[in-house]
């Protein structure tokens, strides 16, 4: 089958975190034997700070560490018509350009043979409700979002036909643990600055933490504004910028911990919807605290897979039990792969993929590939 994926970018996750799943699905699909061809726009925001700030370097990093995947990059003048004349599946991201997102459905309308999903893995449908509620789903055969209390959003609203919760998941063929790297820190945190949406959450469960236990932390991740760098600073924390996504697991096998903070989005708003950092973090097999938020889907066992952080001072006294303790460190990283490999890669996803496209009626998908069995 031919699946195209239309994107905000695959070669870059400069602050962009769907290109990881996106990349993780594709990888999967094409190990089956699929197709899988993403389509990127001109000028992409995220592709564009990228090389801005790391240089052409970057986007050869990118092609070395996936030379599976294929990425075309369409502008103004770029026929989508023929584009999608092959195809058996296509999915649109949310980031797509809205009269992009109604053409395709129009292409779709008036004779497009392939299934047509929409797949927002975002929070805008409750902080920029607006930007959602104007797209014309109304050619998409399905929505794919990335939770529960998303999907309940998409269908009080009316957005779309059919609505289908599928979460993010690590790519457990790149994500995985490295017992043989040498670790040389304590505390890693990998994540963006957050646009002020996690400020004093940083300053709560991160900074003030490390700085009160003399840890020996990183942070790697963009956007990070003077005075928050001058906090890690003060903090005798190591700030390293942008990591290439694919460099994650050496970094989290580097040190002994690290931790999830969510968005406060997501935890006023979408609670159960955790960023892909979680599932890949736990792939690596590194133990993690996390900063409150609900798990009401049961994605995890809070307390076996992780520790549950509910202030800065329980942060603080979490951190030092783990590095302290090396039973409790083992358990949890037990704990947390098991809970990852049993139902949480990138090959889980696409196994429901392939359910939702037969509950769709896509031509040519059978019930025996939306079993495990499949991606064997």
């Amino acid at each position: 089958m031919r699946f195209i994926f239309y994107t905000h970018s695959l070669i870059s996750d400069w602050n962009h975190g769907n290109a990881h799943f996106l990349r993780g699905v594709m990888r999967d699909l094409i190990r089956r034997g699929h197709e899988a061809i993403a389509l990127e726009p001109e000028g992409a925001w995220s592709r564009e700070n990228l090389i801005r700030d790391q240089g052409q370097a970057a986007v050869e990093h990118f092609h070395a560490a996936f030379p599976d995947l294929n990425s075309e990059i369409y502008g103004l003048n770029f026929d989508h018509e023929v584009a999608l004349a092959g195809a058996d599946v296509v999915v649109v991201h949310e980031w797509t350009d809205p009269e992009l997102v109604r053409r395709i459905g129009k292409i779709r309308r008036e004779g497009g043979r392939f299934t047509l999903l929409f797949h927002d893995t975002h929070h805008r449908a409750v902080s920029a409700e607006e930007d959602i509620a104007g797209l014309d789903l109304s050619d998409y055969d399905g929505v794919l979002v990335f939770g529960e209390t998303l999907r309940e959003r998409y269908l009080k609203a009316g957005w779309g036909r059919n609505v289908f919760t599928w979460h993010e998941a690590a790519d457990a063929t790149l994500f995985k643990p490295m017992p043989d790297v040498e670790m040389t820190g304590e505390l890693i945190w990998v994540g963006n600055w957050g646009d002020d949406e996690r400020t004093a959450e940083i300053a709560e469960f991160l900074v003030r933490p490390a700085k009160e236990l003399a840890l020996q932390t990183t942070v790697r991740g963009v956007r990070y504004p003077d005075a928050a760098l001058a906090s890690l600073n003060d903090a005798g924390i190591r700030y390293g910028g942008w990591i290439a996504n694919a460099d994650a697991p050496l970094a989290f096998a580097q040190h002994r911990v690290t931790m999830h903070i969510p968005r406060r989005p997501y935890v006023q708003n979408l609670p159960g919807i955790p960023t892909i950092r979680v599932f890949e973090a736990l792939a690596c097999g590194i133990p993690l605290i996390s900063a409150p938020w609900d798990d009401v889907e049961q994605l995890f066992r809070p307390g076996r897979d992780f520790l549950l952080a509910r202030d800065g001072e329980e942060m603080k006294q979490s951190l030092r039990r783990v590095l302290m303790d090396k039973e409790l460190a083992r358990e949890l990283t037990i704990s947390g792969l098991e809970t990852i490999r049993s139902r949480h890669t990138c090959r889980h996803r696409v196994d429901e993929l392939f359910h939702v496209l037969a509950v769709c009626g896509t031509t040519g998908v059978t019930p025996q590939m939306a079993t495990p069995e499949a991606a064997e």
